[in-house]
């Protein structure tokens, strides 16, 4: 059997599916050579009467359900992060319910997670004491259900900010008062244009050297800082400035294999979201890391990339729609809806692609599931069988 996929130019072109998933262990200990978060997306209650503009209606069986799947197989979850739609769909209400939730799912099954703290109660212009009362509300909710914060960039800072004493103003303040050492968020434009201009400047250089200011100030509350950037470059010459037993997790889902492999001067641990569909095979693969076989781990990894960049393709901010697409196709859920309609931000032709490149790598548990369902969404679009 052959599917007809849609590609960009629409045309139609046959796609031959996998017969067999690829092999991968099921399940596996805490991962030791890094410490590896997958940014975990959110499961939409399909059956909820909502309209655009209300509240986000999760699915919460689902969504832990999802959460398991990645500690079974020795992942840390980044919950509440902008993989389930913060700011996207999900709104402030629903991401402490879902850091409540999904806090004590890790606390009954072992699982380590880091949930975001960010500012999204605000919803329009507010001043700086404004800001950081926001951060200190999110900040206390975390750490009382018993996770690690990560600090979010905030679009209320990035509007709110005069200049870069004001981010080293909000940030001294929310290290002094965090009860351990938190995870640091530089979260690109390209994710979310809003924070254009970020750390209080426009100019790459000169926001690095607020950013490392702030961590300077206090190293001893910053277990590690994620760098979205997508520039590997840049990640690797701030990580090499980093003080001692301060982390640098990757969150670059364009250069992700050869940023954790590491050089001779260090490597960097994930924080991605690109390993939400990614799991058992980024797994397997950081195995062969802890065996010390940097070969192995590229020979897995590698292959990832060409689905990973599809998926973060511009505008990046709309990747979740591919992810939450090979989660359907995957059997995690049974349906592809999204909070807030985003399940249309993506065209077909993409989300043909993404599923041709998934199916390629043997990421489907079922293949022939996959292939029904991804028959079912064409058939949908009028595509004919």
């Amino acid at each position: 059997m052959t599917l007809r996929l849609p590609d960009a130019e629409g045309r139609l072109r046959t796609h031959e599916p996998r017969t067999e998933p690829l092999a991968l262990l099921p399940a596996g200990p805490p991962l030791t050579s890094r410490t590896v978060f997958a940014a975990a997306h959110v499961v939409a209650d399909p059956y909820a009467d909502v309209s655009p503009g209300s509240p986000a209606a999760v699915d919460w069986d689902a969504t832990l359900a999802f959460r398991r799947h990645l500690w079974s197989h020795g992942l840390a979850v980044a919950e509440a992060m902008d993989t389930s739609q913060r700011g996207m769909g999900l709104d402030w209400a629903g991401a402490a319910e879902l850091i409540r939730r999904s806090s004590a799912e890790a606390a009954a099954t072992g699982g380590r997670i880091a949930c975001g703290a960010g500012t999204d109660q605000l919803t329009g212009p507010a001043a700086l004491a404004d800001v950081r009362a926001a951060y200190e509300e999110q900040l206390a909710l975390v750490e009382e259900s018993g996770a690690q914060p990560v600090l979010m960039a905030s679009r209320a800072l990035a509007r709110a900010a005069t200049g870069p004493e004001d981010y080293l103003d909000v940030y001294g303040h929310l290290l002094r008062q965090s009860a351990g050492p938190v995870i640091l968020h530089w979260l690109g434009p390209m994710f979310d244009p809003a924070l254009e201009g970020y750390w209080g400047s426009d100019d790459p250089d000169t926001a690095t050297e607020v950013f490392l200011e702030v961590i300077a100030a206090r190293p001893d509350k910053v277990d590690g800082v994620k760098i979205s950037l997508l520039d590997a470059r840049r990640e690797v010459a701030l990580r090499r400035r980093l003080p001692d037993g301060v982390r640098c997790y990757t969150g670059d889902d364009f250069g992700y294999p050869e940023l954790i492999a590491g050089d001779g001067h260090g490597f960097s641990h994930a924080l991605l979201g690109v390993f939400d569909p990614l799991a058992p095979l980024a797994a397997r693969a950081v195995r062969a890391l802890d065996t010390g076989d940097t070969g192995g781990f590229r020979e897995l990894l590698d292959p990832t990339v060409e689905l990973a960049r599809h998926l973060f393709r511009p505008p990046t901010r709309f990747y979740k729609t591919g992810v939450v697409l090979l989660a359907w196709l995957a059997g995690h859920q049974e349906h592809f809806a999204m909070v807030g309609g985003l399940q249309s931000a993506r065209s077909l032709p993409h989300l043909a692609r993404a599923y041709e490149l998934a199916d390629l790598l043997g990421l489907f548990p079922d293949p022939e599931r996959a292939e029904a369902r991804m028959r079912t969404l064409l058939a949908l679009y009028g595509v004919p069988a």
